[in-house]
């Protein structure tokens, strides 16, 4: 009887070693398992982290090359100019061709060194096959490039000039932004930082945070007014708020610092900053430009504010009655429209006696509703605009297509034209005799290279580069 026992016993421990194992291996099945899923992850996320920085890099040299096209399409628009001015002749006599807004088809002239896509849409505009042209597109990578003309927009950071013309300029020109009726309501509700600021507190601190005095100067915001009347000092807004700061007295980097001014509210910047941040070109303000605004590209808006900031408003309907703003608005939106992008007024003069409704344009205004409208002074209302831009904004997205995954990179750049030469010159070719004079002078090499970047040249210069 006790054989069998002891049989039974040791088939029992036989099975529970088995089990034994089984358990253990299951375990380090299942420990196996865990480290090459996060090995796996970890080379996937590593590769994936490699795929992004390469399109992203990718993506940023296809936005750089967009902009040094764009750069050349502008240096190349005198060269246009000349070639079709005996058609711009023909449309506006009595005068030199004016500017031709080439940057506004700036996507469609450059898609011949896009992607597919873009070469498409050039092939149809310019009635060429693309094929047949050589090193053309980009194969994987495109981009999106927007050019916005900056003067045609009002530039806050004139006063920084610290002269009193350009305060008076600025302040009567957003005195005539702002002075509506329909506008109203933005300045009788407490703004971002809880206070009350009516229109000549938010015109005054536009003015004062780039102009180097100390004073609050209300008196140029004033239509009726052309001397400054000085009033408390310009921090004591600033230092009374619960994170007090100074204002700047100098200019403006970038069109975001102008949240930090007094009265610069979330409803105040979607109305008269950035109407939409995706369309840059509905700006009103800027931060960069020569001063006088261009007629020919500022959207209908700029160009209302201007004409309210030199007229007799009390007797002028499209700067007091919003149903006579609005027909103005349409008016010239409809003008533009049947032009096609072509340039409405060969000088500053023309817009003003468009205005006063005599000439071509002024017969067309006039047809459309508008009435007539009475500048206090033609000439000095010629001084504020201009129908030549020479500063831009490029707004350049570098596209990258890798699987459903697509990468984008956009820049922004500002690009300066005043003084620059005409493409094919060299500009240090330009003056001679000082390159010579400056190569025998001691220090010479550093001087040069300083010199060279410094001179102006024909793609115009960089002011401006930022990294969206």
């Amino acid at each position: 009887m006790s054989q069998p026992r002891k049989r039974r016993i040791v088939w029992s421990h036989a099975r529970r070693r088995r089990g034994v194992a089984l358990i253990l291996v299951l375990g380090a099945l299942t420990i196996l398992t865990v480290m090459l899923t996060e090995s796996q992850d970890e080379s996937s996320a590593d590769f994936a982290g490699a795929l992004s920085t390469r399109d992203q890099l990718i993506g940023e040299y296809a936005a750089k090359s967009a902009i040094n096209l764009s750069r050349l399409l502008i240096a190349t628009e005198p060269t246009i100019r000349r070639a079709v001015a005996p058609m711009l002749m023909l449309l506006m006599p009595g005068g030199p061709p004016p500017q031709i807004p080439v940057w506004e088809h700036a996507d469609r002239v450059l898609g011949a060194f896009n992607d597919a896509e873009g070469m498409k849409g050039f092939a149809l505009l310019a009635g060429v096959d693309t094929k047949l042209g050589k090193s053309l597109g980009f194969e994987g990578a495109g981009f999106d490039v927007q050019i916005i003309d900056e003067d045609s927009k009002i530039n806050v950071n004139a006063p920084a000039r610290g002269d009193t013309f350009s305060k008076v300029r600025l302040g009567q020109q957003l005195a005539g932004l702002i002075a509506g009726p329909q506008y109203d309501p933005l300045f009788s509700t407490k703004d971002a930082d809880g206070q009350f600021s009516d229109r000549p507190d938010v015109c005054a601190a536009i003015i004062d945070w780039t102009d180097p005095d100390q004073d609050q100067d209300q008196g140029f915001c004033d239509l009726g007014t052309a001397q400054a009347q000085a009033a408390s000092p310009e921090d004591s807004f600033y230092t009374l708020l619960p994170h007090p700061y100074e204002r700047k007295n100098a200019a403006f980097d970038s069109i975001e610092e102008l949240r930090r001014v007094r009265g610069m509210g979330e409803d105040f910047w979607a109305t008269f900053v950035d109407p939409d941040p995706d369309v840059p070109d509905k700006r009103v303000l800027t931060v960069w430009g020569q001063g006088a605004v261009n007629v020919n590209t500022a959207n209908p808006q700029t160009i209302l504010a201007l004409v309210c900031s030199q007229v007799e408003r009390e007797v002028t309907p499209i700067c007091v009655d919003p149903a006579e703003a609005t027909k103005f608005l349409m008016a010239l939106s409809m003008v533009r429209g049947f032009t096609r992008g072509a340039p409405l007024f060969g000088s500053p003069k023309v817009f003003a006696t468009a205005l006063a409704g005599s000439g071509m344009f002024g017969g067309i205004l006039t047809s459309l509703g508008v009435q007539p409208v009475k500048l206090k002074s033609p000439a000095e209302f010629e001084k504020l605009v201009s129908t030549e831009s020479k500063v831009f904004s490029i707004y350049a997205t570098g596209r990258v297509g890798s699987g459903t995954r697509e990468t984008r990179t956009r820049l922004h750049v500002v690009v300066d034209f005043r003084n620059a030469p005409p493409p094919g010159v060299d500009p240090r070719l330009l003056d001679a005799a000082k390159t010579a004079a400056e190569a025998a002078a001691p220090g010479s090499d550093a001087a040069a290279a300083i010199d060279a970047v410094l001179k102006p040249q024909p793609g115009g210069t960089i002011v401006y580069f930022r990294n969206e």
